[in-house]
C-alpha cells in the first residue's frame, strides 16, 4: 500500500512514499547519570497540541521513582502506539531526558474520487479516519484495505485503493482516497467432485451462486461472493441429508482466480456415503409421568421411507412444543440413531429427557432501524418469564427470515443474572422492503400486457403489506388496491382487503366484454406449517359490454334478414330504424339493437347478459390449501392441493354454490426427470334463482392443451350469431408431464422441455336457453331443425333454427404435447404445441400457446 502527497497553491508536487513506519530513536542510556532521573527531569520539544504532561504520563518510574532503561523503552513504545506521532526521538542533555516529537497532522476532510458503484457516505461509515481527527498511517492502510473488501463482497476483486494527503497550512492535511473499481469478477464455472448419486446438473439447482453468462447483467448470484459460497456448502449438505446420506460431508469449497477467463473457477468436494433408510422409530421417556407415546403422531419419521434429517428436524420441534402444552416445560426431546452400516439402515430413537430449568430473562433486538419491536417480539411464542425452549426460539428465528424484512437473522444466547436465566439476543440486518415495478408481456389469450405496480411489504414498519398497481392491455385493462394486516387484533390472523376493477374486452376468444367492479376481505389461517385456511367474502358489481358490431343490424336493411318474433314485441327501430316502421312490426326507440338476431349478431345468453344491465354478486368463500412442495418456484417433489367453495346468495342477483378443486403431485424420476400429475375438477349447483352464464365455468387450455380459450364444452351454434362459449356447470382434468433439463445447456439458461399427455371435459350448461320475450325458444342440436342457407332472402326461407341453438355434448378432449419452459431473468416463459386427439364438433383449436412476463 503506497501514499502519496499532492501540493497545491504553486508549490513544488511531489509525491512522497509512506511505506516505512513511525520514526522512533533511542539514545542508550544505561550509562548515563540520566539513567535514573524521575519524570520530572523529562524535557519535551516538538509537541504542538499534545500536553507536556501527557506526553510524560507515557513514562511511569520504577522502583524508587527513578526512570530506568526499561521505564523510558515502554514509555517509547506507547507513544508510538498512541497513533499522535509521525516521529518520535529519545536522547539526553545533561542530566535530562529530551523527548522529540513530530505530532501527525489533523485531518481536514476526507473525499473519495473514482467510485461510482458504491455511495461516498456508505465509505465514510466504514473507515476509521475521521475528519478533524488525527492523521494516522497505520489507520488509513486498514481504511484503503476495508474500502477494497467492500468492493470485493460485491465482487469487483480488480479494485485499487490509493490513499493520498494534501497538505494545507497548520499541520493539517485532506486526505484523498482514489479508487479504481474495475470489472465485476463473476463465477466462470461451478464443478462438483465425489458426486455419484446426483449429477452436478442436478446441483447446481441447490446451490445460490450461478455461472455467469450473456443474461448475468440481469441479477447478481454468478458474482464471486465467498460467504455465499460457504452457504453453498451447507445447502448441499443439507440437500444430501434430506435424501437419506446420512454420511455426507462437503469436505470443501475450493476457489481459484483464473486471469485468462477473468473470473473464479468453484469446486465443491463431496463425499456421499451411503444412503440410508429408516428400520424402526421408538419412542421413550425418562420423565416418569410423561408417556412418550403420545408423540407418535408428531412424528414425519415414517418406517420403510429414505431417512430424512429435515422431517426428524421438523417433528423433533413439533414434539417439544407439544410436550410443553401438555406442561412439561422443560421437556428436551433428543433423537438418537444407531445406524445398520452393511444394511444401510437407521433406527430411530426419540428420547424425552428432563432439560435444565432455565428461563428466559430478556430478549433483546437488535439492528433494527425501521421495524418496530413489536413486529418482531410477535414472532416468538414465548416471552420474558417463560421456560426457554429452544425448539420455539428455532421456529422464532425461521418465521423472522420468512418475513423477508432483513438481510440476515440471528438468534443467539447470553448468561442472565443468575445460573438459571439466559438473554436471548436478536441480531438483525434490514434490507429494503419497497418495490416499484414496471412489468410486461404478452400471450395468445391477452395479447400484450403492461403493468405499474408500487409496494411495501413493511409498510410505516409495522409488517404491513401494501400494494397498487395499473393494467392496461390490449384486451385486459384494470386497477388492484391490496392491503395486509397480517396480525389481526394481535392474533396469527392476516386481515387482507383488495379493491379492483377490470375490463376484459370482446377478442378473437369472445364476443362480447365485461366490466367488474369489486372489493374482497379475506381472513387467513396457518393451520400448520403445510396447511392454510382462507375466508373471503366478495361483493362485486359485473356487466356485460358489446362491441359496436354486434349491435347494429345492418345487414336487415331491405327486409332481407332473418329476424323472427313470435309474438311481435311491442318495440324496434332496430338500430335507428324510422320511429313506427313496421318492418317487423315492432320498435325500439334505444336505438341500440339490442335484440338483433341476425349473421354476426350476440348470441341469446349475451343478449339476456346485456339486457340485465349490472349484476350484483355477493359471495362467502373459503380456501383449504395443503403445500408440502420442496420449491414453490421450480418444484420437484412434493404434492400441493387446493380445495375451494364458494357461495353466492348472501344479498346481490344471483345465488350458487361453486366447488373446485385442484391436485398437482410432483415427483422426481431418473437423470432429472420429473414427473407432474395435474388432477382438477369443479361443480357449480344451481341454488334458487337461474344460473347466468357469466357464472359458468369456462375452459380452454387451462384444462386440455391445444385448445384455444374458451375453446371446449357447450356453445352456441346458430350459424348467424357470434357462437359463444357458454361453459358448464361441471368439468373434470387429468395431466401427465414429464418435464426434463437440457443437459447440453449450462443450467444457469434456465430452460427446460416437457412432454405431456391431456385429457378433460366441460359440460351441462344450465343458462338461459330461452326468452319469452322475444319469442325465442330453446331448439337442442339434434332436433334436426334446418339452420338458414340463404340470408339473403326473405325471413320465411330461413330455415327453422330459432332461439338458442346450442351443442352439449360430454365428448372427452384429449390432446398431446410438448413445451418449453424458460426461467428467463424477463420472468417466467412457456412455450406449448399441442395436438387434440378427440375433440367436439364445435371446438376450437389453438395449436401453439406462449405467455410470460417480466418485472425491470
Amino acid at each position: 500500500m503506497k501514499f502519496g502527497m499532492r501540493v497545491r497553491g504553486g508549490a513544488l508536487a511531489a509525491l512522497i512514499m509512506f511505506a516505512v513506519p513511525v520514526a522512533a530513536t533511542l539514545t542508550t542510556l544505561a550509562s548515563s547519570p540520566a539513567a535514573a532521573q524521575t519524570a520530572a527531569s523529562i524535557v519535551v520539544e516538538g509537541n504542538r497540541r499534545v500536553e507536556v504532561e501527557t506526553i510524560r504520563s507515557y513514562f511511569r518510574p520504577g522502583p524508587g521513582g527513578r526512570l530506568g532503561q526499561a521505564q523510558i523503552d515502554d514509555g517509547l513504545k506507547a507513544l508510538i502506539e498512541t497513533g499522535l506521532f509521525q516521529d518520535v526521538r529519545i536522547n539526553t542533555r545533561g542530566s535530562q531526558i529530551v523527548v522529540s516529537v513530530v505530532e501527525n497532522p489533523v485531518i481536514g476532510r476526507i473525499a473519495f474520487e473514482g467510485n461510482r458503484k458504491v455511495k461516498d457516505e456508505q465509505l465514510s461509515a466504514e473507515i476509521q479516519s475521521k475528519p478533524r481527527g488525527t492523521f494516522s498511517r497505520p489507520v488509513v492502510q486498514s481504511d484503503a484495505q476495508r474500502i477494497a473488501e467492500i468492493y470485493r463482497r460485491s465482487g469487483r476483486y480488480d479494485v485499487r485503493v490509493n490513499p493520498e494527503i494534501i497538505e494545507q497550512p497548520n499541520n493539517r492535511v485532506d486526505l484523498i482516497f482514489t479508487i479504481v473499481e474495475g470489472q465485476k469478477t463473476g463465477v466462470r464455472s461451478i464443478d462438483f467432485v465425489g458426486n455419484v448419486a446426483y449429477s452436478s446438473y442436478r446441483l447446481r439447482d441447490i446451490i445460490k451462486t450461478r455461472e455467469s453468462n450473456l443474461l448475468s447483467f440481469l441479477g447478481g448470484a454468478d458474482v464471486y461472493d465467498p460467504d455465499r459460497v460457504e452457504a453453498d456448502r451447507d445447502l448441499i449438505r443439507r440437500f444430501y441429508l434430506k435424501n437419506g446420506y446420512a454420511d455426507v460431508q462437503v469436505v470443501a469449497a475450493l476457489t481459484e482466480y483464473d486471469p485468462e477467463r477473468k473470473g473464479f473457477l468453484v469446486t465443491f468436494k463431496i463425499e456421499e456415503g451411503q444412503q440410508y433408510r429408516v428400520a424402526q422409530v421408538n419412542y421413550v421417556s425418562s420423565i416418569p409421568s410423561f408417556d412418550a407415546n403420545v408423540l407418535r403422531s408428531y412424528s414425519r419419521v415414517s418406517v420403510g421411507g429414505t431417512y430424512n434429517a429435515e422431517a426428524l428436524e421438523k417433528s423433533i420441534e413439533e414434539m417439544q412444543i407439544e410436550a410443553s402444552r401438555r406442561g412439561y416445560a422443560f421437556a428436551v426431546v433428543r433423537p438418537r440413531g444407531d445406524r445398520n452400516f452393511e444394511a444401510h439402515t437407521v433406527s430411530i430413537t426419540f428420547a424425552v429427557d428432563e432439560g435444565p430449568r432455565t428461563y428466559i430473562e430478556r430478549i433483546n433486538v437488535r439492528g433494527n432501524t425501521r421495524t418496530r419491536d413489536y413486529v418482531i417480539r410477535r414472532e416468538f411464542d414465548i416471552s420474558e418469564g417463560d421456560a426457554y425452549n429452544r425448539a420455539l426460539v428455532d421456529r422464532a428465528e425461521r418465521r423472522l427470515k420468512n418475513l423477508d424484512f432483513f438481510k440476515s437473522v440471528r438468534i443467539v444466547t447470553e448468561p442472565g443474572s443468575s445460573s438459571d436465566r439466559v438473554i436471548l439476543i436478536v441480531d438483525l440486518e434490514e434490507k429494503s422492503t419497497g418495490d416499484f415495478s414496471v412489468s410486461g408481456g404478452y400471450s395468445t389469450t391477452d395479447g400484450a400486457l403492461a403493468e405499474v405496480s408500487i409496494s411495501e411489504r413493511n409498510f410505516l414498519g409495522r409488517g404491513l403489506y401494501a400494494k397498487a398497481s395499473v393494467t392496461y392491455g390490449q384486451y385486459a385493462r384494470g386497477y388492484t388496491l391490496s392491503f395486509v394486516e397480517p396480525y389481526l387484533l394481535d392474533y396469527r390472523v392476516a386481515l387482507g382487503l383488495d379493491l379492483y376493477q377490470r375490463q376484459q374486452l370482446a377478442n378473437s376468444y369472445i364476443s362480447y366484454g365485461t366490466k367488474t367492479f369489486g372489493f374482497s376481505p379475506r381472513l387467513g389461517f396457518q393451520l400448520r406449517e403445510d396447511l392454510s385456511l382462507q375466508l373471503r367474502y366478495s361483493i362485486y358489481q359485473q356487466e356485460i359490454q358489446l362491441p359496436s358490431n354486434l349491435r347494429n343490424c345492418n345487414n336487415i336493411i331491405g327486409g332481407n334478414g332473418i329476424l323472427a318474433f313470435n309474438p311481435t314485441p311491442s318495440f324496434a327501430n332496430l338500430n335507428g330504424y324510422p320511429n313506427g316502421s313496421t318492418q317487423f312490426g315492432a320498435t325500439d326507440t334505444s336505438g341500440t339493437g339490442l335484440w338483433c338476431y341476425s349473421d354476426g349478431e350476440a348470441s341469446l345468453p349475451v343478449r339476456r347478459e346485456l339486457q340485465s344491465g349490472k349484476v350484483l354478486t355477493s359471495a362467502l368463500g373459503y380456501t383449504l390449501n395443503y403445500n408440502t412442495l420442496d420449491n414453490n418456484k421450480n418444484p420437484t417433489n412434493g404434492l400441493l392441493v387446493d380445495f375451494r367453495q364458494d357461495f353466492a346468495g348472501v344479498g346481490g342477483d344471483v345465488t350458487y354454490l361453486k366447488t373446485a378443486a385442484d391436485l398437482k403431485y410432483y415427483s422426481p424420476l431418473v437423470s432429472e426427470i420429473v414427473a407432474l400429475v395435474h388432477l382438477q375438477g369443479g361443480v357449480l349447483t344451481k341454488v334458487g334463482s337461474d344460473l347466468r352464464m357469466l357464472d359458468h365455468f369456462q375452459m380452454g387450455p387451462n384444462l386440455v392443451r391445444g385448445f384455444a380459450p374458451n375453446g371446449i364444452g357447450p356453445r352456441a351454434i346458430n350459424p348467424f350469431t357470434s357462437q359463444d362459449s357458454l361453459g358448464g356447470t361441471k368439468y373434470w382434468g387429468a395431466s401427465l408431464e414429464l418435464q426434463m433439463p437440457f443437459w447440453f445447456l449450462p443450467k444457469e439458461v434456465g430452460l427446460k422441455g416437457s412432454i405431456y399427455a391431456d385429457a378433460g371435459g366441460l359440460f351441462d350448461y344450465q343458462g338461459p336457453t330461452t326468452w319469452a320475450f322475444t319469442g325465442e325458444t330453446t331448439t337442442p342440436a339434434n332436433s334436426g331443425c334446418i339452420p338458414p342457407t340463404n340470408p339473403g332472402v326473405v325471413p320465411a326461407s330461413a330455415g327453422t333454427c330459432t332461439g338458442l341453438v346450442y351443442d352439449d355434448s360430454r365428448t372427452v378432449r384429449t390432446s398431446v404435447g410438448v413445451g418449453l419452459i424458460w426461467a428467463s431473468p424477463f420472468g417466467p416463459l412457456r412455450f406449448d404445441y399441442a395436438v387434440p386427439l378427440t375433440k367436439g364438433q364445435f371446438d376450437r383449436v389453438q395449436q401453439f400457446r406462449f405467455g410470460g412476463g417480466t418485472t425491470f
